[in-house]
Parts: C-alpha cells; structure tokens; sequence
C-alpha cells in the first residue's frame, strides 16, 4: 500500500510538473493555442461524462457528442453565431436523434446527456471566454485576458493545496463535523477555511506583484474562489457516487480525468467571467 501511495504521488507530482509549465505557456501564448486546449479538455471531459452517464442511462454515441462538442466550442472562440443559437442547435439535435434510439428511458437519455452537454461546454466556454477578454479572436490578444486566467489557476491551485495540507496537519481538531460528509468525507472545515485563506493570499501577491492586473479587485476574487471553490470537486463527486465510479478516467497518470483535475476549474470559470463580464 506505501508504494502505492508513493507511486501514486509521483505521478501527481510528475504530471503537474510537465502540466503546469505547459498550462501557463498556453495563457501566455493564447490565441489559437487556447483554443486548441480548450478544444482538447472539452473533448475528453464530454468522453468521461458520456462514461459517467452510461451507468445510470444510455446516452447518445460519442461520433453525436464530440463533434457537437467541438462546434460548441469553436463558435466560444469565432462566434459565428450566438452562443444560445448553437446550445439551441445541440439541444434540438439530441431530441430529434433520441426518436430513433429504443434503449432506456428517454427522459433519463436526454437528461443526462443535457446535463454533461451543457456543464461542459459552458464551463470550459467560459474559460475561453475570459481568455478572450480585452481581445481579437485570432490575435494573442492583450494581457487582461492572461492575467485574469493566471489568477484564477493560481487561486484554484492555492485553495486546493492549503486546503489538503491544513486539513492534514488540523482537520477534526476544532470543528469535529465534516464539511460535506455525504459527498466527500474526508473534506474538513479547517481545510476549507485553510484553502479561503490560501486563495486570498495568493490573489494578493498577484495583484501587488504580477503585472497586468488593472485594479484592485484580485483579492476579492480570490476570496470569492477560496469560497465556492470546493462547490465543484463536490459537485463532481456527485456524479461520480451516483454512476459508482472512482475516477472519470485514467487519462491523466495520478489525477484520474479530466473532470477530476479540472472540475473545479470549470466551476469556478464560469463565476470569474460573470465578474468581469459584468463590471
């Protein structure tokens, strides 16, 4: 069991060492290359919720989600139309397409199929979104974008971190109740209110020290992540507990899927953008 867990970790530490580097140099670049990621992401997160969604329904096959899914995402980024049309588009699609199919219940195929359609696309569209902020679809664009897509990973990363350390070193030793037993047991107070912490430090040092932040609402936005950030790691243990599965995938050695590693990314995206969109 040690030598498992110690593997397990080095490939944690492995993937994150080659990923992060890789991750930030995409932000930086942004442009096409956003896109591209973004594109794979989505892809392979739409793989691992159709996954999840076979064990309780029988969705649609993936030569249906995944172009649907890409179309999506390319219209995020070119918007050749706007982004209501083309879910419009995907949700009538999926309710024509389930005329034909004999297997289950409809309603359980077209729920869960909308449900991961929709989460999806409109997480991970809304991280491209934010990339785009303050530029020209097909340029590298200004700073703002990057910057807002840097801090944001920085207090994700940073809220998850301080959580898992301070719930190692203090979980349970002053607040006995568990912070969401039913979905993730071992998640602690004193982890969460670790990981709140660690979110707004960090959110301030970028926006003391990192250029290209224009105001001074980084902090704020940090707190705000360290707040809501477990909301998505619970939310996908839900759908994990419900299809009986550990992990999405294994796609990624160490981190399981997609939706494992980004799942509070995809929460949290969504939130930043309405910040700035709405300013």
């Amino acid at each position: 069991m040690s030598s498992l867990l110690h593997n397990n970790l080095f490939q944690r530490v492995a993937v994150a060492l080659a990923g992060i580097p890789l991750l930030l140099w995409i932000n930086m670049k942004g442009g096409l290359f956003f896109l591209v990621m973004v594109l794979v992401l989505s892809l392979m997160a739409t793989f691992e919720f159709r996954r999840l969604a076979a064990h309780r329904a029988h969705p649609p096959t993936l030569l249906l989600l995944l172009p649907m899914t890409a179309l999506i995402q390319a219209n995020f980024y070119f918007r050749v139309v706007d982004y209501w049309e083309a879910l419009l588009a995907a949700v009538m699609i999926l309710y024509v397409a389930e005329l034909w199919r004999i297997q289950g219940s409809q309603f359980l195929n077209i729920g869960a199929t909308l449900v991961g359609l929709v989460y999806v696309n409109l997480s991970f569209g809304s991280l491209l979104r934010l990339r785009l902020t303050g530029s020209v679809p097909g340029s590298a664009g200004t700073d703002t974008g990057a910057s807002l897509v840097l801090l944001m990973f920085a207090c994700v990363w940073a809220a998850d971190i301080f959580a898992y350390f301070g719930g190692r070193q203090f979980g349970g030793k002053f607040i006995g109740r568990k912070l969401f037993p039913r979905l993730s047991p071992k998640k602690t107070w004193e982890g969460y209110i670790f990981g709140i912490v660690g979110s707004f430090a960090v959110a301030w040092i970028c926006s003391r020290y990192v250029p290209g932040f224009p105001d001074g609402r980084a902090p704020l936005t940090g707190l705000l992540v360290g707040v809501v950030s477990p909301a998505g790691d619970l939310m996908e243990s839900m759908f994990k507990r419900d299809a009986g599965v550990k992990d999405s995938s294994g796609i990624i050695p160490g981190h399981g899927g997609v939706l494992d590693r980004f799942d509070t990314v995809m929460f949290i995206a969504p939130l930043i953008y309405f910040l700035t969109a709405w300013r």
